[in-house]
């Protein structure tokens, strides 16, 4: 049995010996890891220690996880969220030394990717249009559109979105409360006039403003569509499934971090009054093979991709438009949505990977250069 390594964050790293690591299931990891005969060791990039290359890790013998020291494994699937920069110098060392980590930049700013997307002109015309985060270019959008929504840059599950929207004469600002984010405010703006926090947070933080998707609607509530995308065993990019994030009542914005319930997308379809039904297995054979064209994009430009989830929308009139790529995808949504078969299978994907990769490594750890290119 191979060693492959998964490498959490510490959060997740310390709830393993009494298995509360929340939404990251590790029982997925091992049953993946036998279906290829590999030992999956749970770890910490601050645990490795370049210069032996050993690690410090989580390793389960019999009914329990035992920490231990060894050898660091030659590839391992990154699944960590760290800040920009924060572990490139690390991650890069270990690269420069032979070892494969795949999904080696999670986190991603929304204008990169944007940019990296619209210079295909076969993905650009499912952009919505995107501005720098700024005044000038809000004012911009809110007169061309009257309906913007303000993301962060590198946010992630939801969290810091806001929506500028005109209705009924004025126009409204729907946000979190900051200290609560579950709890969420429609403010009424004066005319000409965007709140003061609104001004701090673009000062502090960067962000980007996009025009407001038309999301179709079931049950009166926008949905999106989340796909996972991953390379198996050979390599090749596969749609491994998608299931609808539904937004609950309060908010328009549907994660399932945020509130949002998932669904099985073919019963959302189903039942959604612009999609006909005939038209909803046409639809989705679309959002896969757009999701794919998208990842091959993305991966000619991020190193060593190979494990995404994608947000795509759908509009009331059945188009389909990227909103963003999650380099962490947050699987649990298929368990909510009772895909359970597919929620095990998004594990079995990057073990399937690990295997592969392992196979085509050079025998001894002496034999590994960092100038053989893998995949």
């Amino acid at each position: 049995m191979l060693h492959v390594g998964v490498m959490l964050n510490p959060a997740t790293y310390r709830g393993i010996p009494a298995m509360r690591t929340r939404y990251e299931s590790i029982a997925n990891y091992e049953d993946a890891g036998l279906s290829y005969e590999l030992i999956p060791c749970f770890l910490r990039l601050e645990d490795i220690h370049i210069a032996t290359g050993t690690c410090r890790a989580f390793v389960k013998h019999g009914n329990e996880y035992r920490q231990m020291t060894l050898p660091l494994p030659p590839v391992i699937h990154n699944r960590t969220l760290y800040r920009q920069n924060e572990n490139a110098s690390d991650i890069n060392k270990l690269v420069q030394k032979g070892f494969y980590i795949f999904n080696e930049q999670n986190r991603f700013h929304k204008d990169h990717i944007h940019a990296i997307l619209q210079e295909d002109p076969l993905l650009r015309i499912h952009l919505p249009k995107t501005l720098q985060g700024n005044l000038s270019s809000i004012h911009t959008l809110m007169e061309e559109t009257g309906d913007v929504v303000i993301k962060p840059s590198s946010g992630s599950v939801g969290r810091g979105i806001m929506r500028l929207r005109h209705s009924r004469g004025g126009w409204t600002l729907q946000c979190a409360h900051p200290a609560i984010p579950e709890r969420w405010s429609t403010l009424r703006l004066n005319v000409g006039e965007l709140p003061l926090f609104l001004h701090k947070r673009l000062l502090h933080v960067p962000h980007i403003v996009q025009e407001t998707i038309p999301l179709a609607l079931y049950n009166n509530r926008p949905f999106d569509v989340r796909v996972s995308v991953q390379r198996g065993y050979g390599g090749i990019w596969g749609v491994t499934g998608m299931y609808a994030k539904i937004a609950p009542s309060h908010t328009f914005v549907s994660n399932v971090a945020q509130g949002g319930t998932a669904r099985s997308l073919l019963e959302v379809l189903s039942q959604t009054e612009t999609v006909q039904t005939s038209n909803a297995v046409r639809l989705m054979n679309e959002l896969e093979r757009l999701s794919l064209q998208i990842v091959h994009r993305l991966a000619q430009t991020l190193p060593r991709l190979a494990d995404v989830g994608l947000d795509l929308g759908i509009t009331h009139e059945g188009k389909i438009v990227f909103i963003e790529c999650n380099g962490r995808d947050q699987r649990y949504g298929f368990s909510q949505a009772g895909m359970h078969n597919v929620w095990k299978e998004t594990y079995t994907q990057p073990m399937a990977y690990a295997r592969w990769l392992l196979e085509r490594m050079p025998s001894s750890d002496t034999e590994r250069s960092p100038g053989r290119p893998l995949y």
